[in-house]
C-alpha cells in the first residue's frame, strides 16, 4: 500500500511539474504574442524564413518606387520650369524682329534672353565637353540627390519588385543633345552661339519645345508605371506579411482558453500533491472506502 502511495505521488508529481510547463509556455505564448518554434514546425520555420527575405525585398522595391517617383516628380517640376522659359525665350526671338523696337529694345531683348539661356544652362548643366563654355556645371539645379537628372548620365532604371528583372526604365532626359543644346551651347570664351538676332533664332527653340514636351509626356507615363508598381507592392507586402503571421502569431481566444485549462490542471495537481504529502493515510483511507462501496 505504502509503495501505491509513492506511486501515486511520483504521478501526481510529474503531471504537476508537465502542467506547469505547459502553463508557462502558454504565458509566453501569449505575453509575446507569437508562437515558438516547437510550435510552427521546421516547415513553419522555413516557410516564414523565405516569406520573411521576400517581403523584405518587397518593402526595398517599395523604397525604390518611392524615390523613383519623387526623381520623376522633382524632373516634371523642372521640366515645367524649362518650358516656361522656353516660352520667354520664344517671346523674346519673336519681338526682336520687330522693324519698330530700337536698338535699345533689341538690347534689352537681347540681356534678358542671355539670363534666360543661363537659367537654361545652370538647369541642365553638362562638361565643357558636353555644352562648351569656359568650365563644367557639374552640380546643376536640375539635380536629385546630387545625380544630375537631365545629362546622359541621368538614372536609367529602378528595380520595382522583389525579382532581378522586376525593373521600369525610366524616361531617357538627355536635354544636353539636340535643340537644347544649340540653346545652351557656349564657346570656348563662354558666351552663347544662339544671339537673339539670328534670323532663325526661332526655330531651336521650337524644337527645344518640343523636345521639352516629348520628355514631360514620358515622365508622366512612367510616374503613371510606378504608381501601379507601388499598388501591386502593396499587395504583395500585405499577403506576405498576412502569411507569417498565420504561421507565427498565436491565436489569442485559443490560446487563452489553454491557459485557463492549464491554471485550474496547475492548481488542482498542487492541491492533490500537498494534500498527499501532508496526509498520505488519509488519501489511503480514502480510496480504500471507495473501493468498499
Amino acid at each position: 500500500m505504502s509503495t501505491s502511495i509513492s506511486s501515486n505521488t511520483y504521478g501526481n508529481a510529474l503531471f504537476l511539474d508537465r502542467t506547469q510547463n505547459l502553463l508557462s509556455q502558454s504565458i509566453e505564448r501569449l505575453s509575446s504574442g507569437t508562437n515558438g518554434v516547437t510550435d510552427i514546425g521546421s516547415n513553419g520555420v522555413s516557410v516564414t524564413a523565405k516569406l520573411s527575405g521576400q517581403d523584405a525585398r518587397i518593402q526595398a522595391a517599395n523604397t525604390n518606387v518611392q524615390n523613383a517617383t519623387s526623381y520623376m516628380q522633382a524632373a516634371s517640376g523642372f521640366t515645367d520650369s524649362v518650358a516656361g522659359v522656353l516660352s520667354r525665350l520664344s517671346e523674346l526671338a519673336t519681338l526682336a524682329k520687330d522693324p519698330t523696337k530700337s536698338s535699345t529694345d533689341v538690347a534689352d531683348y537681347s540681356t534678358e534672353f542671355a539670363q534666360l539661356q543661363t537659367q537654361l544652362r545652370d538647369t541642365i548643366g553638362g562638361t565643357t565637353g558636353d555644352i562648351g563654355g569656359s568650365y563644367d556645371v557639374s552640380s546643376p539645379m536640375g539635380s536629385f540627390n546630387g545625380i544630375s537628372m537631365f545629362g546622359s548620365s541621368a538614372a536609367n532604371s529602378v528595380q520595382v519588385g522583389p525579382n532581378p528583372a522586376d525593373k521600369i526604365a525610366l524616361p531617357p532626359m538627355d536635354l544636353q543633345t539636340g535643340a537644347m543644346l544649340s540653346l545652351i551651347q557656349q564657346d570656348s570664351s563662354g558666351n552663347f552661339t544662339l544671339n537673339i538676332t539670328d534670323a532663325t533664332a526661332a526655330n531651336p527653340i521650337s524644337s527645344a519645345q518640343t523636345q521639352v514636351s516629348n520628355t514631360d509626356a514620358q515622365i508622366g507615363a512612367v510616374t503613371a508605371s510606378l504608381s501601379r508598381a507601388a499598388d501591386i507592392l502593396t499587395s504583395q507586402g500585405q499577403t506576405a506579411e498576412s502569411t507569417i503571421s498565420g504561421i507565427q502569431d498565436v491565436d489569442v481566444a485559443a490560446e487563452s482558453t489553454k491557459l485557463a485549462k492549464y491554471q485550474i490542471l496547475t492548481q488542482s495537481s498542487a492541491a492533490m500533491f500537498a494534500q498527499q504529502q501532508q496526509d498520505p493515510k488519509a488519501i489511503l483511507n480514502l480510496l480504500s472506502s471507495i473501493k468498499t462501496k
